[in-house]
């Protein structure tokens, strides 16, 4: 089965993915996992990739779909996959599909996960980290103490990018940047619909119902 996860941030892609790799022991294929890999692997594309990233610059569609495309073709892929975080534009999904025909891969279904704006503000301002690398949520993960790591004890502070204002702003650009997407799969029968508003456990069935019928 070879599927493509969509969602804006916090939809909770991520964690879908890796609880699905593991239920059907299929890979779930990250573009910045994939990234880093080759960067630390030395590969020609990873040193191509590597001469952007370091100058703070967006790695090329090119060099992404050469990576991707490379990923895809490695034997634990033969029963298929699950793409997290791409394609983000209609060109990368172009060039996507082309990859995807010459190496008859072809994909079964785009999984866009739907969370309305309200609920992922809520969710994404609520979670509080720690230097130490321990992260909690006000709501659904609170620390035993509030304002202090269960772990060390030291104060826990909220990302930049977890401020409200700020995910509002990464929700319009995703939102504007997203929709010609889903058009373009719409158009190709390959969307599905899932309610990403329940637990982690209830939108991890009603992806699985959709997967199972690619088995």
């Amino acid at each position: 089965m070879n599927v493509v996860l969509f969602g804006p941030p916090g939809a909770g892609k991520g964690t879908q993915a890796k609880e699905l790799a593991k239920h059907y022991t299929i890979p779930h294929i990250s573009t910045g996992d994939i990234l880093r890999a080759n960067v630390r692997e030395g590969t020609d594309l990873g040193i191509r990739a590597r001469k952007y990233m370091d100058k703070g610059e967006l790695v090329p569609d090119e060099v992404l779909i050469g990576l991707i495309s490379n990923r895809l073709s490695e034997p634990d892929c033969v029963s298929g996959y699950i793409l997290d975080g791409y394609p983000r534009t209609v060109p990368q999904a172009d060039a996507l599909r082309g990859i995807l025909e010459q190496i008859s891969k072809p994909l079964d279904a785009v999984v866009n996960i739907e969370v309305s704006d309200e609920e992922l503000v809520k969710r994404l301002s609520g979670r509080r980290s720690c230097n130490c690398g321990e992260s909690y949520h006000i709501a659904f993960n609170p620390p035993q103490k509030e304002g202090y790591c269960n772990v060390c004890g030291n104060d826990l502070y909220q990302r930049e990018d977890d401020m409200e204002e700020v995910i509002r702003q990464r929700l319009a650009v995703y939102n504007d940047k997203t929709k010609p997407l889903i058009d373009y799969y719409t158009d190709m029968g390959l969307i599905v619909n899932v309610d990403g508003a329940g637990s982690v456990e209830s939108v991890f069935s009603q992806i699985c119902r959709i997967m199972d019928q690619y088995k």
